[in-house]
């Protein structure tokens, strides 16, 4: 038997939040401008502005979009960030996991390439990068290597790719 989801499902047989086209045009919104009113939007898509902070709660509460206030780090604080490319012997998840719990870990992708994980990293200044990378991240079972990309200034940092 085939391992398909419901047709009422809201999700495709890969367990995927499947997501209509109105859907699509609120989160293209939303990436504009994250603070545009309910009716604004609704208003955009054609629906009323319950249907859309319905909707809007909806894909909240399936993970497919948060709706937060993106900054520049080292100007609120953070004095240092970094992509640190890690190698792992053996599986790559319990690795994932591991760095997925570090507060201080904003981003982490398995990725096919040079690297088997990529993680980027945001700390108060050069000790806590070092402190991050000697003691927490090297120390961590299966990590084999790291290579570290200081970032020196950030030029672009955008959300608004829409949902093609």
């Amino acid at each position: 038997m085939k391992d398909v989801a419901p047709r009422n499902s809201s999700h495709d047989r890969t367990g995927t939040p499947s997501i209509d086209s109105v859907s699509l045009a609120i989160i293209e919104q939303l990436q504009e401008d994250g603070r545009r009113p309910y009716a604004a939007i609704g208003k955009a898509v054609g629906l009323s502005e319950a249907a859309v902070r319905q909707r809007v709660q909806k894909l909240l509460d399936q993970g497919v979009m948060q709706i937060v206030a993106v900054t520049d780090p080292l100007t609120v604080g953070f004095r240092r960030q970094a992509m640190v490319g890690i190698n792992v012997e053996g599986d790559l998840d319990p690795v994932a996991d591991a760095l997925t719990t570090m507060e201080e870990v904003e981003y982490v992708v398995m990725t096919a390439g040079s690297f088997d994980l990529l993680i980027e990293i945001v700390c108060e200044d050069d000790d806590h990068l070092l402190e991050m990378i000697n003691k927490r991240i090297r120390t961590l079972p299966g990590v084999r290597s790291t290579e570290s990309f200081v970032y020196l200034k950030l030029r672009k940092q955008t959300y608004t790719w829409g949902t093609r």
